[in-house]
């Protein structure tokens, strides 16, 4: 018997069960950041949720905004046919197994039973971010608002260079979740920009480094 295949007995005989690899063997690092049900914080929490599943696999977040293409999938999310599946088709399906789990661990039993008509995390998720969010009037405000926060972004007197960096990078992430991202040297140059007046002899050596 190959590795992977289990003997099962019954009235028919013996038959082999191969068990179906729904992702990676190794363990992930970090464990998902439940969302408490609080709307205050709803935004934090899809900002930790975006930086946990980006951290595993940006195909899972683009599976979790883009749906699972043709797959057939029943209200617990499970394949209809899955022995007929084509080499994509069963990639498509692991990784969103993967990350409708993810979603599921993240959410109280309370919010999953409000969408348990739900058969991909891509309803799951719009459905969670209709009910925190609001309209998509509201989401353009919120993302209008943001990016307000960007472009005025500074480093504050009684903090590090660590924490602005946090700070700056939540602030990227939750623009990422709402569509409104820039390019990396957009970034590189508003951290420059934000700096205080002490580092400007530091900030003018960088800025002639990069025009080289």
């Amino acid at each position: 018997m190959s590795a992977g295949e289990s003997s099962v007995s019954g009235s028919g005989g013996n038959h082999n069960v191969v068990s179906y690899d729904y992702g990676d063997k190794k363990a992930d690092s970090g464990k998902v950041q439940k969302f408490n049900g609080d709307p205050e914080e709803f935004s934090w929490w899809k900002t930790n949720f975006y930086s946990y599943i980006m951290g595993l696999d940006e195909e899972l977040w683009d599976i979790l905004e883009d749906g699972v293409g043709d797959l057939d999938l029943d209200e617990e999310g499970a394949a209809v046919d899955r022995k007929k599946h084509t080499p994509a088709q069963k990639k498509m399906y692991k990784k969103h197994h993967k990350i409708r789990g993810s979603l599921v661990l993240a959410i109280p039993c309370a919010e999953y039973m409000k969408m348990s008509d739900k058969s991909t995390a891509k309803e799951m998720f719009a459905s969670l971010c209709a009910n925190y969010e609001g309209s998509k009037k509201v989401r353009e405000a919120k993302a209008l608002m943001l990016v307000h926060q960007y472009e005025l972004f500074k480093m504050k007197d009684d903090e590090s260079k660590e924490e602005m960096y946090s700070r700056f990078q939540t602030l990227v992430s939750r623009l990422q979740i709402l569509k409104k991202s820039y390019v990396a040297s957009d970034h590189v140059s508003k951290i420059l920009r934000s700096l205080p007046a002490r580092w400007r002899p530091k900030v003018t050596a960088i800025e002639e480094t990069l025009s080289v």
